[in-house]
């Protein structure tokens, strides 16, 4: 565990405070050593605000515990959804030790609204809409979002202070209908061609990965798939509409 100590603890920053902190006291206290902590600001006792990978992934971790609890149980297919996920962009060997972590925060009770109000204290935005994007996927990876989990996901994007129409653009990529492509863009389908072109380019530069640059290149990677969404929505539309 040291070496995956020693890689996220230098990054934890402010997830090591208040109930994300709380929740991983144990791990914390059993996994890093005092060195790998290194995130602090110049004032004392005070954690950098930045949003750093170690926060996000204690913070993805956390969330990722609430959401697999949702329906009353935790499947192996979720599971193998996270362990695969912080496998292709942390490797083997991190994802491994990262899934110990889950397991035992599986275990503990998540105070879910204390945990998103940490989070939307000291998260941005666009890191915030990448782990919306990210429950999505573990919720849906029986292939089924499950009535508690998706009231789950909506409640953390409440808390989390997630707009409601960003809110519908990410559950649109996952929860599909009639509309979704438009949903996605953040729009009705009586909207204008023009409007439609306005729509893309505010979504493309919000979701664009390099919105969570600052978080890593492996983060990134993970964000792009939510920018080839929208992507891929805006060229139904076109073709749908003839647009050229």
């Amino acid at each position: 565990m040291a070496k995956f100590g020693k890689w996220i603890g230098g990054g934890l920053g402010w997830a090591i405070g208040g109930p994300i902190g709380a929740l991983l006291g144990f791990v914390v206290g059993s996994f890093f050593d005092g060195s790998a902590i290194q995130e602090k600001e110049g004032r004392t006792g005070g954690y950098s605000m930045r949003t750093t990978t170690g926060g996000y992934v204690m913070s993805l971790l956390v969330l990722s515990a609430a959401v697999m609890k949702a329906d009353g149980k935790v499947l192996k297919s979720e599971l193998n959804y996270v362990k695969n996920f912080l496998k292709q962009n942390f490797g083997e060997a991190s994802a491994q030790e990262a899934i110990k972590m889950l397991r035992d925060l599986l275990n503990q009770n998540i105070p879910v609204e204390d945990v998103c109000r940490q989070i939307k204290t000291n998260m941005n935005y666009s890191a915030r809409l990448q782990l919306v994007h990210y429950l999505f996927g573990i919720a849906q990876a029986d292939d089924v979002i499950a009535t508690e989990e998706h009231r789950l996901i909506s409640r953390i994007c409440s808390l989390m202070g997630i707009s409601n129409s960003d809110y519908q653009s990410i559950e649109a990529m996952f929860v599909r209908n009639t509309d979704a492509d438009y949903k996605i863009l953040g729009i009705e389908s009586s909207a204008t061609n023009d409007e439609v072109k306005k729509a893309y380019r505010r979504m493309a530069m919000k979701y664009h990965p390099d919105k969570v640059s600052n978080l890593g290149e492996d983060i990134q990677k993970a964000a792009t798939e939510k920018f080839r969404t929208v992507n891929h929505a805006y060229e139904n539309i076109k073709k749908e509409r003839g647009m050229g």
